[in-house]
């Protein structure tokens, strides 16, 4: 496995990582301890030191056994977790000192660890980072111990590039992939200047660049893959990226031509990713172990040709750029 610098943290984190997303609700199937176990140990045997998750994923139980996992091993594991999303109703008057302070203290309840590695405001409303008091809070949380880094997660550039105006803001989580280049124009660069780590979700497309969908594919009326296409439940670029299903398919299909046999498209999309510097890790998702050793063995792919990535923008400049880069 390769590591990375996590930005300005002193934490070297594997260049692919996890995210418990799917792990946890929303992908159509129940939380299950055995399997969600037999995920997380598995990334811990490959190398896997960072793993993603959040307060809000089944109910606090992917949170939960990812602090059973970093107990266990000898070896350290960061934690990663994120808050906010349990608001109800989701509004930027609910990033307040105590909500915030609560949220940090039921994970470190539901961890089970003294101190987390990297606490995340998660995706809150774009108001919240207009606001210096919200991050008041999390550097007096930092100063008492109770957390040892904060950062975001965001939907759009602008958040992120508000986000990074606070000098204790010391990653960014942020949506990347061949289908959302827009990142990697001003913002991975103003991250480098300020040496912000990174960190990459919804890699896939939400499972898209698996290459694995086609037309007739069909997805469970409980995943997000079914019922957020049009933003019902949340932002709708969480789901596959916030490109429509069927031109999905089509820049698919040509991403496919480009390169070889033998490797996966899902694969060859994460190493794409790791082709640029600023990005300090990437957490897909797994939904069985087999998916995480897939995923790890990314990082050990060669470099992309400088025309296999142009061949990529192209596609995404015809195909992609004109419905999904001015919204995020």
């Amino acid at each position: 496995m390769q590591y990375r610098p996590l930005g300005r943290t002193g934490l070297h984190v594997s260049a692919i990582s996890l995210g418990t997303w799917q792990v946890g609700g929303g992908w159509g199937k129940p939380f299950d301890d055995q399997r969600a176990w037999s995920i997380l140990e598995k990334a811990a045997d490959l190398g896997i030191n960072f793993i993603d998750t959040a307060d809000g994923y089944s109910d606090r139980q992917s949170e939960r056994q990812v602090g059973r996992l970093v107990r266990s091993r000898p070896e350290k594991i960061f934690l990663a977790t994120k808050c906010g999303r349990r608001l109800r109703p989701h509004t930027a008057d609910g990033y307040n000192r105590e909500n915030i302070t609560r949220f940090v203290e039921d994970s470190l309840a539901n961890t089970g660890l003294e101190a987390l590695d990297l606490i995340q405001l998660h995706c809150p409303p774009t108001d919240v980072y207009y606001r210096p008091e919200v991050f008041a809070v999390l550097e007096d949380l930092k100063r008492q111990g109770k957390i040892l880094h904060y950062g975001v997660s965001v939907e759009r550039v602008e958040e992120a590039l508000k986000a990074i105006e606070y000098p204790g803001v010391e990653t960014v989580q942020i949506i990347f992939n061949m289908f959302r280049l827009r990142p990697s124009e001003l913002f991975f660069e103003q991250a480098q200047k300020r040496r912000v780590g990174i960190i990459v979700r919804v890699p896939l497309a939400s499972g898209l660049l698996s290459g694995k969908f086609g037309p007739s594919s069909q997805f469970d009326p409980k995943d997000h893959r079914f019922f957020n296409r049009d933003g019902q439940a949340f932002d709708k670029g969480e789901t596959f990226s916030g490109v429509d299903y069927a031109t999905g398919l089509e820049a698919v299909a040509r991403l496919k031509a480009i390169f070889p046999t033998g490797v996966s498209l899902a694969q060859v999309a994460l190493r794409w990713i790791l082709m640029f510097d600023a990005v300090s890790c990437v957490i897909p998702g797994a939904s069985r172990p087999e998916q995480v050793i897939d995923n790890a063995a990314a990082a050990e792919l060669p470099p992309l040709s400088d025309g296999q990535m142009n061949q990529v923008r192209e596609i995404y400049d015809q195909l992609i750029r004109p419905s999904v880069h001015p919204l995020w």
